[in-house]
């Protein structure tokens, strides 16, 4: 009994805050896209200009183009080997490998069970996490043989952001931040505290609220501010403790150290 109520007080805790996370600028770069999606550990860019994916390093661009399926809606970079782009006007997601070439193509509307994706991100090997709204459940898809391996209980509350890493997926919505391991099964479930998006480094959280952004470590229910300018960030991401902020056309870089 002990342990149960234990357990119940850490998945229905709430996340609180504590002393300030000290960040320090390293650079910023004048750098007019659309959207930037991330920087992998070998400085590659990925970013969206005029409904054009694209990926940048110091000697060439790549490019990738779907005009029949209509504007992007996001892009997920955590395996440069298999990016993915999802198109939610056409329901569909877009496999590249790290050139940019087309490897796979799921159409949801053609399954023998349809889904209705609004949300996607990268999962383990063959998989991708959706989100399928006509059941109200988180899936993790299997795009090789267009089955689900695993899935959640329905989710009662509006949808906010979702990320992913190749062991557990991060769905934060209006109500409550859930993490879920590979096998669908709920591992914490805290109350969001206004947090209107997230993102994820190695198990640790960012999240953001009013401009503000709030780090979370691995397996704590505990944030801390980190002191950075309070900007109103069009994305923010972070890659070997380095957190990239893109605001108003400019990328700001700022070193954190993540113990």
């Amino acid at each position: 009994m002990k342990y149960t109520r234990y357990l119940f007080l850490l998945l229905s805790a709430s996340m609180y805050a504590q002393n300030p996370i000290e960040v320090s600028l390293i650079k910023k770069t004048d750098f007019e896209i659309d959207k930037l999606i991330s920087v992998d550990g070998f400085n590659n860019m990925y970013f969206i200009k005029n409904n054009v994916f694209s990926k940048k390093n110091a000697q060439n661009t790549i490019t990738y183009n779907n005009l029949q399926l209509g504007d992007i809606t996001t892009a997920n970079a955590f395996n440069p080997l298999k990016v993915n782009v999802f198109y939610r006007d056409f329901n569909t997601v877009i496999i590249l490998d790290n050139r940019l070439a087309e490897i796979f193509k799921i159409d949801f509307n053609l399954l023998p069970e349809y889904k209705n994706v609004t949300h996607v991100s990268t999962g383990h090997d063959n998989t991708i996490w959706i989100f399928n709204q006509d059941n109200q459940k988180l899936e993790l898809f299997d795009y090789k043989t267009n089955t689900t391996r695993s899935q959640t209980t329905p989710v009662q509350s509006v949808i906010l952001d979702i990320k992913s890493n190749y062991n557990f997926c991060f769905l934060l919505t209006k109500n409550h931040f859930y993490t879920y391991n590979y096998f669908g099964s709920l591992v914490k479930k805290v109350k969001n505290n206004g947090y209107t998006r997230l993102t994820e480094s190695n198990g640790n959280i960012i999240f953001e609220k009013d401009g503000s952004l709030d780090f979370q470590r691995k397996n704590s229910n505990t944030t801390n501010s980190l002191s950075t300018p309070k900007l109103l960030a069009d994305e923010f991401f972070v890659t070997n403790e380095t957190l990239y902020i893109y605001e108003s056309k400019t990328l700001y870089e700022f070193k954190i150290k993540i113990n």
